[in-house]
């Protein structure tokens, strides 16, 4: 496991943007009646936002970014660094971070990149922007962290469709010489790929016509090599095994334990896995926050999404140590704990 702290950066603010199109999975009814409630007990996902076919994810993550600089008061000039993390770009190329640094009016020495990851991308976009803020002494940073997952989604999918939302994040990251460490631990396991993956339409099967075909994997899942494929099993345990052995490493290294900490914000899978990873950990249920019955599994932004939807109010009014973990696609998993100090949280928007 790579475990690491980074010194002398601030979470200065977090903005999270949704689609206004709600969906319920009570009207999904692709299933039985009887099969929605249980999915709904089983995952905790009642409703998601679903993203209109001219929206992108640049489009909720532009959205977040501009009321986020607005808010804080930043001078464009003085922002060095974009990163956008996501799976859904804008097109194969060229990065859809060159193209917000762009539209945001951001100033050419302004170094803009992507990452391809999901469930665990805003734990890895944290660690590379505060690692390159640190060591270049880079002052202002933007991370743009999310996904429109519900463009790879089957309609006729029930392992997935009623899982995905889409949404979109900004957290703005400033140097400073009084912020407390951050401290990451992150771990891949490649072996287990196609665990959550898209068979077709990149480099190792570019697309055909055989792509496009609907397959009947099994009772209610019905899907194309261009739909997201989701082994449920697999993705169970794997989540609750492998995230509870990365925290305590985390806690073993930090000397710290789940007192230590005022709220744990876990990837919004889903919440019979979240539970278990919760009492394994031995967090008091009042510590986990959930958003996930309101957006559903976001992906890479589901983190700062429940921060903003959820804990808004209380970062407004202390200083609280938060300790995050994602996990999912790749199979990649990742943990970061980090105080907040004068941390602006937005309530969340929608376009």
């Amino acid at each position: 496991m790579a475990s690491f702290s980074i010194q002398g950066i601030n979470i200065a603010g977090i903005a999270a943007t949704v689609p206004k199109t709600v969906e319920h999975n009570m009207d999904y009814t692709y299933i039985s009646e009887k099969e929605r409630k249980s999915l709904i007990k089983v995952t905790g996902v009642e409703q998601r936002r679903v993203a209109s076919a001219q929206t992108t994810t640049s489009d909720l993550c532009f959205e977040a970014a501009t009321k986020l600089i607005d808010e804080l008061n930043w001078k464009k000039e003085d922002i060095s660094i974009l990163i956008f993390v996501s799976q859904s770009s804008d097109y194969f190329l060229p990065a859809t971070a060159v193209i917000l640094q762009g539209r945001l009016g951001l100033p050419t020495h302004c170094m803009a990149f992507d990452i391809a990851l999901g469930c665990s991308g805003y734990v890895y976009g944290l660690s590379v922007i505060t690692g390159l803020m640190h060591s270049a002494g880079i002052k202002k940073g933007l991370l743009l962290v999310g996904d429109v997952s519900s463009v790879i989604c089957s309609k006729t999918d029930k392992s997935t469709y009623p899982l995905f939302g889409d949404a979109g994040t900004a957290t703005a990251v400033e140097l400073t010489d009084d912020a407390k460490p951050i401290h990451f631990n992150l771990n891949n396991d490649g072996n287990k790929y196609n665990t959550i993956i898209v068979q077709h339409g990149r480099g190792r099967n570019r697309g055909s016509p055989d792509s496009f075909r609907m397959e009947k994997i099994a009772e209610g899942i019905e899907r194309s090599k261009l739909n997201i494929e989701l082994n449920g099993i697999e993705v169970f345990n794997f989540s609750i095994n492998e995230v509870p052995e990365m925290v305590n490493e985390l806690f073993r290294d930090t000397q710290t334990t789940s007192n230590d900490y005022d709220y744990l914000v876990l990837h919004q899978a889903n919440r019979l896995i979240n539970e278990t990873i919760r009492k394994k950990l031995g967090f008091d249920a009042a510590k986990v926050p959930y958003s996930i019955s309101k957006y559903g599994n976001t992906s890479s932004a589901s983190i700062p999404l429940t921060i903003a939807s959820e804990l808004r109010e209380q970062i407004s009014k202390n200083k609280l140590r938060l300790l995050c973990a994602g996990f999912g696609v790749g199979l990649s998993w990742g943990a970061v704990s980090f105080t907040t100090n004068k941390t602006v949280i937005l309530p969340v928007l929608e376009i």
